[in-house]
C-alpha cells in the first residue's frame, strides 16, 4: 500500500518503472522484504479497501469554509472509445466546457487550505447535485459551489442540516444579495481548479493506462492520499482576523 502511495508522489509515470529503478534499487533499506514485479500486481489487488479506509483518515476538518466541484476523469482517448474494453458498460460518455469525454466523474469538498473534505467518484450522467448530501455530511458553515449546484430544494435541505450553500446566479435569473465576504469567496473559487490540476498532473489521478477496472479505482485512491500528503497544497492563506472582519461587512 505504501509503495503505490509513493509512487503518486513521484515523478514517474510508470508504475513498473517505478518498482524496478526506483524502489528496488534506492528503498531496500526500507523495504526489506521486497518481491517481484509480477508478484506485486498480484497483490495490490488487495489494497483497496485498506486504500479507501486510509484515505477516510486523511480528510481534513471543517473549518467553516469549503468548496464543492466535480471533473471529469477520462479513462480513453476519444480516438479510442469505440474500441475500448476495460470500462465497457461501466464507463460513458460526457460532455464539459472542455469538450467530451469518455469515463466518470470525480466530485470533491476542499477547504480554505487546499485540504479534501470529501470525495466521491460517480457515472459522468450523474447531475452534480446528486452527491452533495452525501459529500456535506459533517461539515459546517458555508459551501460554495458553480452554478451547476443552483437548487432551492437543495439549499433547504442543507440549511437544515446547518450548511449555508452559496452559487452565482444564471444569466437568466435574477441577481441575488450576497454580502461582501460571499462575493469574495465565490471569486476564490478558483482554488478548487487548482487542486483538481495538482491531483491530475502531480498526483495522477487521470490517464489512459488503466488495464482492469479495480486498477483504476487503486490509482484513483492512492493518488487523493499522495495529495494529502503534499507539504505545501493551494490555500487562500485567510487569518481569522480578516474572516472576522469581512464577514461583518
Amino acid at each position: 500500500m505504501t509503495i503505490l502511495i509513493l509512487f503518486h508522489m513521484s515523478h514517474y509515470r510508470n508504475f513498473k518503472m517505478f518498482y524496478i529503478k526506483h524502489v528496488k534499487r534506492y528503498l531496500k533499506t526500507d523495504f526489506p522484504g521486497l518481491i517481484s514485479y509480477t508478484r506485486i500486481l498480484t497483490l495490490k489487488k488487495r489494497a483497496l479497501i485498506p486504500l479507501c479506509a486510509f484515505l477516510s483518515s486523511r480528510k481534513a476538518k471543517t473549518q467553516g469554509i469549503a468548496f464543492i466541484d466535480s471533473t471529469k476523469i477520462a479513462v480513453c482517448h476519444n480516438l479510442r472509445i469505440p474500441r475500448h474494453q476495460v470500462f465497457e458498460a461501466a464507463a460513458q460518455r460526457g460532455k464539459t466546457s472542455t469538450g467530451w469525454f469518455y469515463g466518470f466523474k470525480l466530485h470533491r469538498v476542499i477547504n480554505d487550505c487546499g485540504e479534501l473534505l470529501a470525495v466521491k467518484l460517480t457515472a459522468r450522467n450523474k447531475d452534480d447535485r446528486h452527491p452533495v448530501k452525501t459529500l456535506a455530511k459533517g461539515l459546517t458553515g458555508c459551501l460554495y459551489g458553480d452554478k451547476g449546484y443552483l437548487s432551492q430544494a437543495l439549499c433547504d435541505e442543507l440549511e437544515a442540516e446547518g450548511i449555508t450553500l452559496t452559487t452565482n446566479v444564471r444569466s437568466n435569473m435574477k441577481a441575488k444579495a450576497l454580502s461582501l465576504w460571499d462575493k469574495l469567496m465565490l471569486r476564490r473559487r478558483f482554488l478548487i481548479e487548482t487542486v483538481i490540476d495538482q491531483l491530475k498532473n502531480i498526483s495522477q489521478i487521470e490517464h489512459s493506462r488503466h488495464h482492469s477496472q479495480l486498477g483504476f479505482l487503486l490509482e484513483i485512491a492512492a493518488g487523493l492520499i499522495a495529495y494529502t500528503f503534499q507539504p505545501k497544497k493551494p490555500s487562500l492563506n485567510l487569518r481569522e482576523t480578516d474572516i472576522a472582519i469581512l464577514k461583518r461587512s
